[in-house]
């Protein structure tokens, strides 16, 4: 399966996690090409890196990169004259949860995050971003209420999610459940929760986050062990799922470090 991957911090933070698997004697994605059709510094910056790694490299003219990304949604178009190109041996680049479980069984802290009917592509980016600077662990979301492929959430977290693994599942509330049996806690985030930094969080935790819109779904919200909030005192209903999932990651953090 091929991707197609635009933007600089994009490209660059792909390579970056792909150096950092590769010395780790593991494997990503089955292969690797940039195409370029302009330099300045910042793509010189992306081919020093590729020719490190010994990524293929080679320069076409702008039509045939356009002809790359006619594809893509819109606001992955403007490759602005660099394109990494991937090859998967998965359709999805995506984790499923039982790769994710095992991964989570040897250790003995770990917070992941289950996002529940968060569509916006910029959300999401900036929740993966935050979650990067954090230490999630995963991210969850539902097949069939994502925001986009592989190739967009890389645009929009800027590169950020080579670095976090995304677990997509058919159903949230039995993934929830999954994660239970596993040892995790479940927390909701609901404006009409406990304050958040009044809880001891337990060293394996889950975050649930609902939209702006419609928050948590009903059973979704009914697997959480506890709900969670965040005290405000504007004027406005609420925060930008974005901005609160940052703040809670904070506050999570912050207590599993006591």
């Amino acid at each position: 399966m091929k991707k197609i991957i635009t933007g600089f911090h994009s490209i660059d933070e792909i390579l970056k996690a792909e150096k950092f698997v590769r010395e780790k004697n593991e494997k990503t994605f089955s292969s690797f090409e940039i195409v370029y059709s302009k330099t300045g510094p910042r793509v010189k910056k992306i081919l020093e890196l590729a020719k490190n790694l010994k990524v293929p490299i080679r320069q076409e003219d702008e039509k045939y990169l356009n002809s790359y990304t006619e594809h893509l949604p819109e606001q992955l178009k403007n490759h602005r004259g660099i394109i990494l190109i991937l090859e998967t041996e998965k359709e999805s680049m995506n984790l499923t949860l039982e790769e994710f479980s095992a991964r989570m069984f040897q250790k003995e802290t770990a917070i992941t995050v289950i996002l529940d009917s968060i569509t916006d592509p910029h959300n999401i980016g900036s929740i993966i971003r935050s979650a990067d600077q954090f230490g999630i662990d995963g991210i969850i979301v539902p097949e069939n209420k994502s925001a986009g492929g592989f190739e967009t959430i890389a645009k929009t977290s800027a590169g950020a999610s080579a670095w976090i693994p995304i677990i997509t599942v058919p159903n949230l509330v039995r993934a929830a459940e999954r994660l239970k049996k596993d040892g995790f806690w479940i927390y909701g985030a609901d404006a009409g929760g406990i304050p958040v930094s009044k809880e001891d969080f337990p060293k394996k935790t889950v975050l649930v986050m609902g939209s702006e819109g419609s928050g948590i779904s009903r059973l979704l919200e009914e697997s959480c062990d506890k709900i969670i909030s965040i005290p405000t005192q504007g004027k406005l209903d609420s925060l930008n799922v974005s901005v609160a999932a940052g703040i809670l990651f904070y506050e999570i953090r912050k207590s599993m470090n006591k």
